[in-house]
């Protein structure tokens, strides 16, 4: 079951015809699943903060929604490193998609007002693994930040 949600995934199953947008959208939520997840609390309101960045961001309807966070959930719970998804992003996207992409990471592990160290760890490894500068980094942790107050 694995090797079949990462050759999901990773698109490296000739076979499988998933749309590579769909594997990008796929990417990113289960990075903003990662983040909530980080501090080992499931709180709604991180989980709510994800499906708005995943709705602000891709436009869907609530049930392509739903669906879509469901097969994140799964591929991020089977995925055994981050590399699987900021390797795809890293093809995709330019350095501004990354930002946001990093700026709604930071949305979600504050959505709870507070970021755990976990969280910081996580999105700061990701920032890196997506070459997006330490001061993109910093300037997205601060926006969201200032935006709350």
């Amino acid at each position: 079951m694995l090797t079949r949600l990462r050759s999901l995934l990773t698109g490296s199953d000739p076979a499988e015809t998933i749309d590579p947008d769909r594997r990008l959208q796929l990417a990113a939520v289960a990075l903003l699943i990662e983040t909530g997840r980080a501090d080992h609390e499931q709180d709604e309101r991180e989980q709510q903060a994800i499906r708005q960045a995943a709705q602000q961001v891709f436009g869907l309807d609530a049930e392509e929604l739903e669906q879509l966070v469901a097969e994140a959930h799964a591929h991020q719970s089977a995925a055994t490193s981050l590399y699987e998804f900021t390797s795809l992003i890293n093809q995709h996207y330019a350095e501004g998609e990354k930002y946001q992409l990093i700026r709604l990471m930071w949305q979600v592990a504050y959505a709870d007002g507070n970021i755990d160290r976990y969280e910081d760890h996580l999105i700061r490894k990701v920032a890196e693994l997506l070459y997006l500068p330490h001061s993109q980094f910093i300037r997205a942790k601060l926006s969201v930040i200032s935006a709350d107050t």
